[in-house]
């Protein structure tokens, strides 16, 4: 062979050939151009010198020592990009396990590329800073895959994972940590330098994992007052006598992963396998991995921080029924995590955030997402954001274990078959946010709702297909509960709020379709401005509240009305240019019904609206039991019936009726009149024989 030792650079064919070569041509810092890895002209042609000094163990791709033995060996000569052509992987029939380790333990290797399709056989953890995997949108397999630990969703192919050091403390409050104060007491100042990391969390309370805080957090100040600054707005106010816990970590950073189509194998927990996980890492990002027959999430993390994972696919992943299977991404205690453009088919969660805050998740969309495209945990998750995605939202649905809690949560230009935030979520913000039925599923009867807890939660121009409901489990919130320009068809039957419900419930311009028999069961305050009440027909029932307070301004009612049932005081407003319309099956439009118990005083007032009966037996106003403070002006009734009996106004009641136009209106049974009682005069009482 003609090595042609006198040219600028040695030509070999093969790195066989390469480890062939005689001492004549071992050149301290000489080139040799390897024209191929098995023949000349293949994928893995490659550049390298050699290095004397060099011990490095052969690793059949980056060091290759001489067949002859000895000291020195032939180095791949690179610009910091590493190539599993190197090592003669052009396709997946051999596992690539030990070029992926070379490279990513070379620290002159700052980025790998594949350029074929590859298989791994081993799951791979590595603790190396500022390094990016590119698989060119190549194809990962990985049948024959080494069995994962029972439980174990960091068992992945690639898990980047820093270091816990030693150093800790831990410091208990002498006084309030403040909600959105960045200056954290700490026990010595001194362990504490700007750059550093930490892993910072408080006590827990009554759940297992009920944690306000729980996060890694980056030193951006030590100050002079044994406070440190950290890059993280305390979201959940502490109370003095909280104990807060310090523990330094030495953080993964800038470890990327890219174009990677990626092929699960195994249905287990142990022969299952997923892509990527980190743990105590920032700033490594993860884009264009399209995965295939997983098990665990495909993107794993915990512990990290500005992140942004985009252009991921998930679809039909091996396992969804068991917590934690089938996700495309999980993210327990990351902060300023960016998700976008995903897409998950038949998947159990597209984005889950578990003690997580700050985060963004927009453009993502899922299909066969029936078990929740997009929650949270409710381990104090808050200032999470969501836009213009697709898919059935829950959030902090999963247990007291967690805390059962989110706040400032904001949803917009959203759509999904159910919309589910009935636990602990405060000052959750929904706009454009739009639900549809989905018959043949799961939890069908379900689907086209909105389930949400009344602690300061808003909704501009929503939509759902079959009920809006509320509950109240927490109280939390300065915010008014409102919901403004939204329209909701509602299931026959079913209740708008549950009895807990004590906040006010506020709606501006609303639309309510299918009214019958619905109940409003909490007995907060309940306002209604310009909004439209459709019944189904002639036979719906009414309106059932038990509200302490019912105000109806503006707008309509058509083909339904409103029953106040229980104990206690109430209030009772239509006014503004209401009109009330048509009829229903229990012949009244406005009704206070005698309670078990006390009763207390009804108040009513009445002015400036129009009651027309589409017959005579339905009454415009119908008063039983005692006592009624009652006040109408400026109302048009026409058609129908008063039912006002002298009862009505004993025990301290008055009536007083005046100014009003009452068109073919029956007064059959209206109270006598006498101090306190008025209703005959100053009213314009017109029969036109069309009753």
């Amino acid at each position: 062979m003609d090595y042609n030792t006198g040219a600028s650079m040695v030509r070999v064919p093969t790195v066989k050939a390469l480890k062939a070569l005689p001492e004549a041509c071992r050149i301290p810092g000489g080139s040799v151009w390897v024209e191929g890895y098995e023949e000349a002209g293949d994928a893995g042609a490659k550049l390298v010198y050699w290095s004397p000094a060099c011990r490095t163990p052969d690793n059949g791709g980056t060091v290759h020592a001489p067949a002859d033995g000895g000291e020195g060996r032939w180095q791949v000569r690179h610009d910091g990009v590493g190539r599993f052509s190197w090592f003669g992987h052009f396709d997946a029939d051999r596992a690539a396990d030990d070029a992926l380790d070379a490279m990513v333990n070379d620290p002159a290797i700052r980025r790998i590329e594949a350029g074929s399709d590859l298989r791994f056989v081993k799951r791979h953890q590595f603790g190396r800073s500022r390094i990016e995997l590119d698989f060119g949108g190549f194809s990962v397999y990985t049948e024959g895959m080494e069995d994962a630990p029972d439980n174990d969703p960091f068992a992945a192919l690639l898990l980047f994972r820093g270091h816990l050091t030693g150093a800790e403390q831990t410091i208990r409050l002498t006084e309030p940590l403040a909600e959105m104060d960045e200056r954290f007491p700490v026990a010595d100042t001194e362990a504490f330098t700007a750059g550093d990391w930490w892993i910072v969390r408080c006590d827990r309370l009554s759940g297992g994992a009920e944690r306000e805080l729980e996060k890694m957090l980056r030193v951006t100040e030590v100050l002079d007052d044994g406070r440190v600054r950290f890059d993280y707005k305390n979201g959940w106010r502490l109370e003095a006598g909280r104990e807060i816990s310090y523990r330094k970590v030495e953080p993964v950073v800038g470890a990327s992963v890219r174009r990677m189509k990626f092929h699960g194998a195994g249905t287990t927990m142990a022969e299952g396998s997923h892509p990527v996980a980190y743990e105590f890492a920032a700033e490594c990002h993860v884009s264009d991995i399209d995965a295939y027959r997983t098990f665990w999430p495909v993107i794993m993390r915990r512990y990290c921080s500005h992140y942004v994972t985009e252009r991921c696919k998930l679809t039909n992943p091996v396992e969804v029924l068991i917590g934690g299977t089938g996700y495309l991404t999980q993210q327990i205690y990351c902060l300023y995590g960016v998700v976008r453009d995903c897409l998950t088919s038949n998947g159990r969660h597209l984005n889950d955030f578990t003690g997580s805050a700050y985060g963004y998740v927009e453009n993502c969309h899922a299909d066969g997402d029936d078990l929740g495209a997009f929650v949270t945990h409710g381990q104090y998750e808050h200032d999470l954001t969501y836009v213009g995605n697709s898919g059935l939202m829950s959030f902090a649905n999963s247990g007291p274990t967690w805390g059962e809690s989110a706040k400032r949560i904001t949803v917009k230009q959203h759509v999904g078959s159910w919309f589910i935030a009935h636990r602990k979520v405060t000052d959750l913000t929904l706009e454009d946010v739009h639900v549809f039925k989905r018959d043949g599923v799961e939890n069908s009867s379900n689907t086209g709702s909105f389930w949400l807890n009344a602690d300061g939660v808003q909704m501009k121009n929503c939509t759902a297909e079959a009920m809006v409901r509320f509950v109240q489990v927490s109280d939390r919130s300065a915010r008014p509960n409102v919901a403004e320009n939204c329209s909701f068809t509602i299931t026959k039957g079913r209740r708008l709020s549950h009895e807990g419900v004590e906040g006010k419930l506020q709606f501006v311009r609303c639309r309510f379709h299918g009214l019958d028999g619905n109940r409003f069961e909490g007995k907060g305050e309940l306002s209604f401005r310009d909004c439209q009440w459709q019944g189904t027909s002639e036979q719906s029932d009414t309106m059932t509240l038990a509200s302490s307070s019912f105000s109806f301004v503006g707008g309509s009612m058509d083909n339904t009305g409103v029953k106040v049932v229980g104990a206690g005081a109430k209030r009772i407003e239509v006014a503004g240019g209401a009109r009330l319309n048509g009829t229903n099956a229990v012949k009244a439009f406005l009704i206070r019904e005698a309670p078990g118990g006390e009763q207390g005083t009804t108040e009513w007032r009445l002015t400036g609206y129009a009651s027309r009966a589409s017959d005579s037996e339905t009454a415009h106003v119908q008063l039983i039991g005692p006592s009624h403070a009652y006040v109408a002006n400026g109302v048009t009734f026409e058609g129908g019936r008063f039912h006002c009996p002298d009862d009505a106004f004993e025990g301290g009641g008055y009536m007083l009726h005046k100014d009003n136009i009452e068109l073919n209106v029956s007064r059959e049974v209206m109270p006598a009149e006498r101090s306190g009682v008025q209703h005959a005069d100053h009213n314009m009482n017109i029969t036109t024989g069309g009753y």
